[in-house]
């Protein structure tokens, strides 16, 4: 779908679509650039005010994720006409509203539409010194893998569509998509990771995937030592899967291997489909303690799950 847009000629463009990066990068001087990204979705959890706080938080990853700044936003918003009077829709900008203005924006006007499916996100725009710019091109064989919030998001809210979602593990997974990346981004920065990307879509092994090819290198996941949100194996096992994470998985299937006993559970919360995942940085391993160092004084929870290696571009090897 994308070749009509692709190569890029103009040199200011630093990211374009052609690694399947966070966010484009386009530079305005030396030491600056724009970061800019857009994303939306239809709901994931019932509460619209919680909607549209991780609806704001997952489109302000993708600027974290590259290293920046943000500097503002836009709203994307779609919503059935017939329930503006319902206060539904308020809701949802406030939530999205207050999380910007926890990440230090403003948030500048929008766009919206009449439609039958209520749909969130954000314009994000961001600036970033080129010098420091996180791209997930950079990882090196050798390269500690830390990832910064647990899997299992795409999960619950699966569960939650149909009402089997335990209140606490509800509470738990809406906490970890509302939270901003900043910290984690800044703690990469200053660590001076290699790489990082965040974890949405295309679930953890999706994203490490795009990353290795980027790179030209292969990579390992300890599968024991990837933060999981708790009770979401049950979640798996009793049937409450996205559709997003089974294509997810097959499709992995060309650059994925495994050894030892992985099971399917396993395979299927590692291609989970997130929304506002973590960070997941490639780090030197003479850097990794400072990293986990910087990011727990940050106040974040983060683990180290497996190693860049050299190998075929872009495959894995879980374990």
């Amino acid at each position: 779908m994308l070749r009509h847009l692709l190569p890029t000629a103009d040199p200011r463009v630093l990211v374009d679509a052609s690694t399947g990066d966070d966010a484009a990068v386009y530079r305005i001087a030396d030491d600056r650039a724009l970061v800019v990204t857009l994303d939306f979705f239809t709901p994931i959890v019932d509460h619209p005010y919680d909607f549209g706080r991780i609806a704001a938080a997952n489109a302000l990853s993708d600027v974290y994720a590259m290293g920046g700044r943000p500097l503002f936003a836009l709203n994307l918003f779609a919503f059935p006409r017939d329930l503006l009077g319902e206060g539904l829709a308020e809701e949802i900008i406030r939530g999205g509203v207050d999380k910007a203005r926890e990440a230090g924006i403003p948030v500048l006007g929008g766009h919206s539409i009449d439609d039958a499916e209520p749909k969130y996100g954000m314009v994000a725009v961001g600036e970033i010194d080129p010098r420091a710019m996180l791209a997930n091109d950079g990882a090196r064989a050798g390269d500690d893998l830390v990832l910064t919030k647990p899997l299992g998001t795409g999960i619950v809210a699966t569960a939650i569509k149909a009402g089997k979602c335990p209140p606490a593990l509800l509470e738990a997974a809406v906490e970890s998509m509302a939270r901003l990346n900043r910290e984690a981004a800044a703690a990469a920065v200053a660590a001076r990771a290699h790489a990082a990307t965040d974890v949405t879509g295309y679930g953890l092994t999706g994203h490490l995937g795009v990353m290795a090819r980027a790179s030209g290198v292969s990579a390992r996941i300890e599968a024991a030592r990837v933060p999981v949100l708790d009770g979401v194996a049950e979640l798996v096992e009793a049937g409450h899967v996205p559709g997003g994470t089974r294509r997810n998985l097959a499709d992995a299937e060309p650059f994925v291997s495994y050894e030892g006993e992985v099971s399917e559970t396993t395979r299927l919360v590692l291609a989970d489909a997130q929304t506002s995942g973590g960070l997941l940085i490639a780090s030197a391993p003479a850097r990794t303690d400072e990293l986990l160092g910087e990011l727990a004084d940050r106040g974040e929870t983060a683990a180290v799950i497996g190693k860049i290696t050299d190998g075929a571009s872009g495959d894995i090897l879980i374990r």
